[in-house]
């Protein structure tokens, strides 16, 4: 029972730990988001966790770490999110869109990804957290039947691929997130014709020194 107690304690002070690290980030990000948010992106990073021992789902494995650069990093494009709905292609942990639909629940939030052990882990952090607002779609970028207001796509190929896989689900007046790290001039050059890039947006993501860049396209 001592052994128990002591590493139940121990969790409680490493929870607190990462919840006083998150509410850090999120106020130097200049959002504001209620206490309940809060526990369940902790709930889904406590899930991501455990699902990561098994599914390697990311190659981050220290809490911390994770907090930065994944949910503090998925964050920092909320004020750029537009729309009511949005799909969040090659989405893989959940990155950026679980933490999206979280801060957002009045957005309709599309999880897409073709890999089944990563739709497995999506659909359970969809219904475990819960999230009423996401729905996960296993299917490939290319083959997604819906339109939605905004999308995201956390690098998983190039702008150009991006947008010749994906471009299709994009709604007329919608927005494409990129988030990036640094901007290399020649893959904004080669977005294709019937798109433009509307703006490189510098991401000051708290904890994190590498450059984050989001890159914002539309429909020309």
């Amino acid at each position: 029972m001592r052994a128990f107690a002591f590493w139940a304690t121990l969790l409680m002070d490493s929870r607190e730990s990462l919840r006083r690290q998150l509410e850090h980030g999120i106020h130097a990000l200049r959002l504001e988001l209620s206490g309940e948010a809060v526990s369940r992106l902790l709930d889904f990073l406590d899930l991501l966790i455990r699902w990561n021992k098994a599914y390697n789902l990311t190659a981050v494995r220290d809490p911390a770490q994770m907090v930065t650069r994944h949910l503090l990093d998925s964050l920092a494009v909320l004020p750029y999110v537009r729309g009511e709905t949005l799909a969040d292609l090659g989405s893989g942990a959940g990155l950026p869109g679980i933490p999206l639909a979280i801060a957002r629940p009045d957005l309709q939030v599309t999880l897409v990804d073709s890999n089944g052990k990563k739709a497995r882990f999506l659909r359970e952090a969809a219904r475990a957290l819960p999230l009423p607002n996401a729905r996960v779609e296993q299917v490939r970028v290319e083959e997604l039947e819906r339109t939605c207001d905004c999308i995201t796509a956390r690098a998983f190929a190039s702008l150009a691929d991006m947008l010749v896989w994906g471009g299709h689900a994009l709604a007329a007046d919608g927005v494409w997130l990129a988030p990036k790290g640094q901007i290399e001039k020649d893959e904004l050059a080669q977005v294709p014709a019937h798109f433009k890039v509307a703006g490189v947006h510098a991401l000051n993501v708290p904890g994190l020194e590498a450059q984050r860049h989001l890159v914002e396209i539309r429909h020309t």
